[in-house]
């Protein structure tokens, strides 16, 4: 009885675990090999001197909130979040990115969990962009120093 108990106890833990983990998902890394990871404060000097800051969150959320002057170029993720992610299973119009693959350019979303910036830079990399800024705080980081948004 007590083999029975402590086996339905494990499973039920084990099914309790299976459950939340996949929803857990990991921070971005810190760097990206190639991309030039910026603060708030750089960002805002490359947007006042010129340099598109590119939304990569859903429409909506551009719609609700975006800094000041940002363009919506939405990452769309099926991929997992993780550094080896499928690039194939996710979609992102390149087309929509400045045609001078040479200028400098930011891409930004919610930070923390959000990869849908990171995995832009990833892919405009890939596409041959050679000045990529990834604004890993994003959104969260923008709104705390106070700085413009619309």
């Amino acid at each position: 009885m007590m083999k029975r108990k402590l086996m339905k106890w494990t499973v039920g833990m084990f099914l309790a675990t299976g459950m939340v983990l996949p929803a857990l998902a990991a921070d971005t890394p810190a760097t990206l090999a190639g991309v030039k990871v910026i603060a708030a404060d750089e960002a805002k000097k490359l947007l006042d001197s010129g340099v598109p800051l590119i939304d990569t969150r859903v429409a909506a959320e551009y719609a609700e909130k975006t800094i000041k002057g940002a363009k919506s170029v939405p990452y769309r993720e099926k991929s997992a979040k993780a550094v080896n992610f499928d690039v194939s299973q996710d979609q992102f119009d390149l087309s929509k990115l400045p045609a001078d693959k040479n200028a400098p350019i930011v891409f930004f979303c919610n930070a923390g969990e959000c990869w849908k910036s990171y995995k832009a830079s990833v892919v405009a990399q890939k596409g041959g962009y050679t000045k990529i800024h990834w604004f890993r705080g994003g959104m969260p980081e923008w709104t705390s120093k106070g700085l413009p948004t619309q």
